[in-house]
């Protein structure tokens, strides 16, 4: 664990005051970030295999992610269906059919890579030094990138307050999350804070999954990976069955991943309208991941 949250905090803020106007360097940067995500995502596979009695903190693993999976669902799809009630949103679409499974095996990359780092730390005679450093010096280094990236996203806060939709999405998700997390927390008897924090991801699996790994262990940031990465899986499959009549509902369960990774699902089979929705709560919901999480993170240390 870091000396101080700040210092987590400064590399993110330091990148999102960089504005860039040259698209090559974007496009360098988007992909050096998906190199480092592998990288620490690989250690973290490195790091389950030193835990003692690795069987049982899987299941852990495993318990905690089911638990939270169904509480913050729960709490999100209770409340979410009231935006489309009382703020309905036409859509366009056509019901464009997409392969999902491709978008999906992407996915199945990330989990590939930390099965990977698992496997290798099983399999070698002898326990690799530094891990825990070099995830911290790498994870500084991700947090810079990715504040470039938000800050380069092209979302002025103009753009932001106006779309009321959009930043009503992310209220609720934000707030019923939290619910799940309590919820959880209470199942679990874990501390307050922690649960808090693990319920802040929000569908950015690859951070939230450090993050937590960072701050509480393996077994934490194993956990929020597999509940984020399985929010998004389950976006994919419900968007396209959903956004129709679900509108809101639909781009809120998406998370953070709705201006992103599942956004071509959105715009096919939601319309040209849900774009600009989904675009401001997910970019919402992702500048407010690191933050959130550090803070209950700072608040439980």
């Amino acid at each position: 664990m870091y000396s101080g949250v700040f210092m987590i905090f400064l590399p993110l803020i330091i990148g999102y005051f960089i504005a860039l106007h040259n698209d090559v360097w974007l496009s360098r940067i988007n992909k050096t970030v998906s190199y480092l995500i592998y990288v620490i995502l690989f250690l973290m596979g490195l790091s389950l295999s030193a835990l003692d009695n690795l069987s049982s903190n899987l299941q852990t693993i495993l318990l905690y992610t089911s638990t939270f999976f169904i509480t913050i669902g729960l709490c999100n799809l209770a409340a979410l269906p009231f935006i489309d009630k009382y703020f309905p949103v036409e859509s366009t679409a056509k019901g464009i059919s997409l392969p999902i499974y491709m978008m999906a095996l992407e996915s199945a990359k990330l989990i590939i890579v930390v099965g990977a780092g698992l496997l290798i730390g099983l399999l070698l005679p002898f326990q690799l030094p530094g891990i825990n450093e070099s995830s911290e010096a790498i994870l500084l280094l991700l947090l810079f990138f990715i504040g470039i990236q938000l800050r380069n996203s092209g979302l002025t806060l103009r753009q932001i307050i106006l779309n009321k939709r959009g930043m009503m999405i992310a209220l609720v998700i934000i707030l019923t999350s939290w619910c799940g997390g309590i919820l959880a927390a209470y199942i679990l008897d874990i501390p307050l804070t922690n649960a808090l924090a693990m319920s802040s991801g929000f569908g950015w699996y690859s951070l939230a999954g450090i993050l937590m790994g960072d701050a509480y262990g393996p077994i934490y940031g194993g956990a929020s990976f597999m509940l984020e990465l399985l929010r998004e899986l389950v976006a994919l499959v419900a968007i396209p069955m959903l956004i129709r009549r679900y509108p809101c509902t639909s781009i809120g369960y998406a998370g953070a991943t709705a201006m992103d990774f599942t956004l071509p699902v959105i715009q096919s089979t939601g319309g040209v309208k849900c774009v600009p929705i989904a675009i401001v709560s997910g970019f919402i919901l992702s500048i407010l991941v690191p933050v959130l999480m550090l803070f209950f993170v700072s608040l439980g240390s």
